[in-house]
């Protein structure tokens, strides 16, 4: 995958889909990397510049000294479309992903266009869960949060049923520096962007939510769409992966919105 480096960060990103297409950029969640996209690809592809990126901490992005805020996450974002020289994208973002898009939502708002945030929050707490996290991987790394991650990700049904695309993103889930991890769990801890979201106006947003998400429940996401004006939602009979989960069901939502 390309690099760049952006003030001592390095930054892996990818593009697929015609050069002269809009931009659909992509944010992955706590946890994973830009390849929990893999699904969506081919179909969004084909209208769009889809372009993906690692954020800080996660895959082949630099996982520098943290805590990170998502202010820091979301400028990253920005420094990136800079770098890259785009003015303006969709944005898609998931978990962490939807966090650093209501960041840019209400601070660099000129640079979206529509909005996706997909099984997400505007605040998560308590600080001492997000505490506690991140002693035990710093501690003892990935492993111990790996082994319920299916639980909070996926519902028993697709566990029963078993999918190589879960499979995948478990597998990724231990790569995962764990300062890189901490890093961000602290970002997430400290963020409260429930008043901030007031302030968004005429942005096309779409809030899609899991109806079974155990880590982003529907009521963080019924929430985050009250709090911004004319926000759409779209429930999905999903856990917290809800693009991996119900991958056709996704897509066609997310390219209902932006056609």
């Amino acid at each position: 995958m390309p690099t760049l480096d952006i003030a001592g960060t390095t930054f892996t990103y990818r593009f697929d889909g015609p050069e002269n297409a809009p931009v659909l950029m992509l944010s992955n969640s706590l946890g994973t990397d830009h390849t929990m996209w893999d699904q969506q690809i081919a179909a969004w592809s084909k209208t769009f510049r889809v372009l993906r990126y690692d954020t800080r901490g996660h895959g082949g992005t630099s996982a520098t000294p943290g805590p990170y805020s998502i202010a820091q996450l979301g400028q990253d974002a920005v420094n990136l479309m800079d770098a890259l020289g785009i003015a303006r994208v969709h944005w898609c973002g998931l978990s962490m992903g939807g966090m650093t898009g209501m960041w840019l939502l209400t601070n660099a708002a000129n640079r979206l266009d529509k909005t996706i945030l997909a099984n997400t929050a505007a605040v998560m707490g308590p600080p001492d869960g997000w505490n506690t996290r991140i002693r035990l991987v710093k501690a003892q790394g990935m492993a111990p949060i790996a082994a319920a991650l299916k639980d909070r990700w996926f519902t028993k049904a697709l566990q029963a049923r078993g999918s190589a695309d879960m499979e995948r993103i478990v597998a990724t889930f231990r790569t995962i520096n764990p300062d890189g991890y901490a890093a961000c769990c602290g970002a997430i801890r400290d963020m409260d962007q429930r008043e901030a979201l007031r302030s968004v106006a005429g942005k096309p947003v779409l809030v899609i939510i899991g109806a079974q998400d155990p880590a982003t429940p529907p009521a963080a996401g019924e929430l985050v769409a009250a709090n911004i004006a004319g926000a759409k939602t779209k429930v999905l009979d999903a856990a917290h992966l809800s693009n991996v989960e119900k991958p056709e069901e996704f897509t066609a939502a997310v390219l209902e919105f932006l056609k």
